[in-house]
């Protein structure tokens, strides 16, 4: 018991930054976070199917761990829309872009309620950890529809409402997967693949 205890604290540890660090300091936890081995980035990239030439909607982008990876899945003919509400973290992703030679990477400064996104931009648009922050998400998935090519989909990572503990600490920071899928229906989407190899999180595809 004492071990399990141990280990949830330092789940918690690791998954939640401390409100008073800087911008920069909060994008490289994030990306650490997405980068560790208990998040399974590498089969969550497999998962997705990215073709080169593909352009990908990285919304809610944080420090862009995600971005980076889909701008070098796509390729030079590929490109990336990294989407955030704050202005800091997109130009982390810009940085951390030039770092590493990469081109393709549009950041886009968005709203609540509206992406900046242009119409029938996107192929794949992907959402992790970022559900459970949309206020009205029927209406805001119904109007997402207008950023998809034809055939487009979407990405829904989101914490499970699941475990005792895990729903004391995350509070109001997970969503029921029923209730995504309940959701995403409504909206006209939809669902065509479920995966179920990340421990604390839904993984849900939608079209």
């Amino acid at each position: 018991m004492k071990n399990r205890i141990s280990s949830f604290l330092l789940f918690i540890a690791a998954g939640i930054p401390l409100v008073d660090c800087s911008s920069n300091n909060r994008a490289e936890h994030f990306n650490k976070h997405a980068a560790s081995k208990d998040s399974k980035p590498d089969e969550i990239i497999r998962s997705l199917e990215i073709k080169p030439g593909q352009t990908i909607c990285d919304i809610g982008s944080g420090g862009g761990y995600y971005s980076i990876r889909f701008a070098k899945e796509t390729g030079k003919d590929g490109k990336v829309y990294a989407v955030d509400v704050k202005k800091e973290f997109l130009e982390y992703v810009t940085g951390q872009a030039q770092k590493e030679s990469i081109t393709n990477i549009i950041t886009v400064l968005a709203e609540e309620k509206n992406t900046g996104l242009p119409g029938n931009a996107c192929d794949l648009v992907f959402m992790r950890d970022v559900y459970h922050h949309i206020t009205d998400r029927v209406e805001y998935f119904r109007n997402l529809k207008s950023v998809l090519k034809p055939g487009g989909r979407i990405a829904i990572i989101d914490y499970k409402n699941e475990g005792f503990f895990f729903k004391i600490i995350m509070r109001h920071h997970l969503t029921d997967w029923k209730v995504i899928i309940e959701e995403l229906t409504s909206a006209g989407y939809e669902m065509k693949k479920e995966f179920h190899f990340l421990n604390r999180q839904n993984f849900l595809i939608f079209q």
